[in-house]
């Protein structure tokens, strides 16, 4: 399997990304830049944190009108596993790739510390190594990880099991319903706000994020492996 990494212009976490992969995972994974007019040869593509374009207008909205993002739309739409993580995530909801909106953490501040995540869906591609009602822990990086819907998309959510990560105990952000991460209808477009890649490593304070990756990974193997 191969991953993409897209770069944007301010990117800071695609060598987190990188490393996850590389080093972690063992898979083949590559950086694509921004421009980049195709990405038919890679098998998962990644977006990931850090302030695109500077996060000018809002987080994620210049990104969203990048070369790659055509391409970034067009494996989501062949079925392909797309992660945003953070600045990411931001980029799919700009994009329409994932519903909603992200707003300032309702402390107006930047936060950066471990939270505690419940796994509400781990029947999807990207959480199928983890428990039902598993709780890990993954750190956070944001000013602008407040989602928000409206009732009728949060009721969509819900009645689609689309919602696979809330944060467990307390509310960093504000987020609707504890929001962490979700999944389009499909179920092959994931945006999350905490950083997997970076708990990757026990050395790093912690590997359960490497089961997302591991779960990516799984998935593609089951469905293009050929078993003799």
């Amino acid at each position: 399997m191969r991953f993409a990494v897209i770069v944007f212009p301010g990117s800071n976490c695609d060598v987190d990304m990188y490393h996850a992969v590389k080093d972690e995972l063992g898979a083949d994974v590559e950086y694509v830049w921004h421009d980049a007019e195709s990405l038919d040869e890679f098998d998962g593509i990644l977006l990931p944190g850090g302030f695109s374009y500077g996060d000018y207008l809002r987080s994620g909205a210049i990104a969203r009108f990048s070369n790659v993002m055509k391409e970034v739309v067009k494996a989501a739409e062949a079925g392909k596993p797309v992660l945003g993580v953070c600045n990411g995530f931001q980029i799919l909801l700009e994009a329409g790739l994932l519903p909603g909106a992200m707003r300032r953490n309702e402390s107006l501040k930047f936060i950066c510390r471990p939270v505690e995540l419940k796994v509400e869906n781990n029947e999807t591609m990207f959480s199928s190594a983890y428990e039902k009602d598993e709780v890990i822990t993954i750190p956070i990086a944001h000013g602008e990880g407040n989602y928000y819907c409206d009732e009728e998309t949060l009721a969509k959510l819900k009645d689609n099991n689309q919602i696979v990560f809330t944060y467990n105990g307390s509310n960093p952000n504000g987020s609707l319903e504890n929001i962490a991460g979700i999944i389009n209808e499909k179920g092959n477009v994931l945006g999350m706000m905490p950083h997997p890649e970076r708990a990757v490593d026990e050395l790093l304070g912690g590997a359960d994020g490497l089961k997302l990756f591991q779960s990516i990974v799984k998935q593609w193997r089951e469905a293009h492996v050929v078993k003799a």
